[in-house]
């Protein structure tokens, strides 16, 4: 989290819930569900959540909350933190490189504002700890506000998919996408072609 975004908004917390429904808002959340999905402690979630109700910027209806999303400053304040990336790029291969010998990470998507593309991260590695990963995962979901789209291969399964052209590979890299890792030296697609360079 930069501190900068964090000390504007009044903490870590606060960041992370805002971009839960903001990046979330058709969608209604327990208190609880609030506190696991922004990997905040209960009482921080409860507190936060009062303070972003008497902004305007949350409503409660029963036991849920949602977005108000007639929340007259709410178009500024969501430009704002998707322009605020949480994690800078160095920081979310540190924490992938934590699950096993990545060879290359990919980031598309929601990092890019990009909505049609078919995943937000594509990682290659080998000895890759899928509960580890999943963890990880998880964290930076927590850190962004919303669920990742991602897709992970072995190092040899994907310089496979790469050689038969795969649907998924080809999508992925003819799409808008910026790699922060690439050790396979993989290069741009061509606009043509049968098939990508083996890495």
């Amino acid at each position: 989290m930069q501190k900068s975004v964090a000390h504007i908004f009044g903490g870590e917390g606060k960041v992370k819930i805002m971009r839960l429904f903001i990046f979330n808002p058709n969608l209604a959340f327990t208190s609880s569900e609030v506190a696991q999905r922004a990997k905040t402690r209960p009482p921080v979630a409860r507190r936060e959540l009062a303070d972003l109700i008497r902004a305007g910027l949350v409503r409660k209806r029963g036991k849920t909350f949602t977005l108000n999303k007639n929340y007259r400053y709410l178009p500024a304040i969501g430009n704002f933190l998707i322009d605020a990336a949480p994690l800078s790029e160095k920081e979310i291969v540190k924490r992938l490189s934590a699950s096993g010998n990545i060879k290359l990470v990919l980031i598309s998507g929601v990092f890019l504002h990009d909505p049609d593309s078919r995943v937000d991260l594509l990682v290659v590695g080998d000895n890759i700890r899928q509960g580890k990963l999943l963890s990880i995962m998880s964290s930076i979901e927590a850190e962004l506000g919303s669920e990742l789209r991602y897709a992970v291969f072995e190092t040899s399964d994907f310089n496979y998919r790469l050689g038969i052209y795969d649907k998924l590979i080809r999508d992925i890299l003819e799409s808008r996408h910026e790699k922060i890792l690439n050790k396979l030296s993989l290069q741009p697609a061509p606009a043509v072609a049968p098939g990508y360079p083996q890495a």
